[in-house]
């Protein structure tokens, strides 16, 4: 087990500054690696609480993800359908995927779509970023809108398997009143867009060369 010190955990200097709430920040004192396998990076840190007493907090370090809510000039909204080992059940999903080392959220969302789906979108814009597992986990994963969808064929990694659905956005809304969607980022993405049509958010869309 690898170990290192650090004045302060990755993200609380941040989060201190923009909630500037003392009596609630618990600071690193030290950390240790539990595991570090290829997709996976445990680490276990030592911390001060805010009465001064110490504890642990075990997390997972994660480089981020994108999500996309891809859509087609009629409305209809582009999903993938794939096993979750860990839950032992197929879900209905936004295309998504993990940030390669130095990608942007928005190329690495222009990545996703085309591997997953072989979509490829002309217009993009930025929704939002969501912390999908705060408790055990630093991993963002930042929503994409895309339209001017052109099809393509899939690109898949080996061993993957996934498949394209496309849904409107009442039977989403049915599915997910229903329990039949349960994937916390496809949720966040079908709430952006209805806001979106609803005109109660905005959108800045720009051309696909540009973020």
């Amino acid at each position: 087990m690898q170990t290192e010190t650090s004045d302060i955990n990755e993200g609380s200097e941040a989060s201190e500054g923009r909630d500037a709430t003392p009596h609630l920040t618990e600071r690193a004192t030290g950390k240790s690696t539990v595991l570090h396998s290829g997709f996976l990076h445990v680490v276990r840190d030592e911390v001060m609480l805010p009465d001064g007493k110490l504890s642990t907090r075990e997390y997972i370090q994660h480089a981020g993800a994108v999500a996309v809510v891809a859509l087609h000039d009629d409305g209809r909204v582009v999903l993938v359908r794939q096993h979750r080992y860990p839950l032992g059940r197929v879900l209905l999903e936004l295309p998504a995927g993990k940030l390669d080392n130095g990608e942007t959220t928005l190329a690495c969302a222009q990545r996703e779509l085309l591997e997953e789906t072989g979509y490829v979108a002309s217009e993009w814009a930025f929704g939002l970023e969501i912390h999908n597992a705060a408790a055990y986990s630093n991993e963002s994963i930042w929503i994409w809108m895309a339209r001017g969808l052109k099809p393509g064929a899939q690109q898949l990694d080996a061993g993957e398997f996934i498949e394209v659905v496309e849904h409107t956005e009442a039977e989403l809304d049915a599915l997910s009143a229903s329990g039949g969607l349960p994937d916390v980022k496809t949720i966040v993405g079908l709430h952006l867009l209805q806001r979106w049509r609803a005109g109660a958010r905005s959108l800045q869309w720009h051309a696909a060369t540009t973020p």
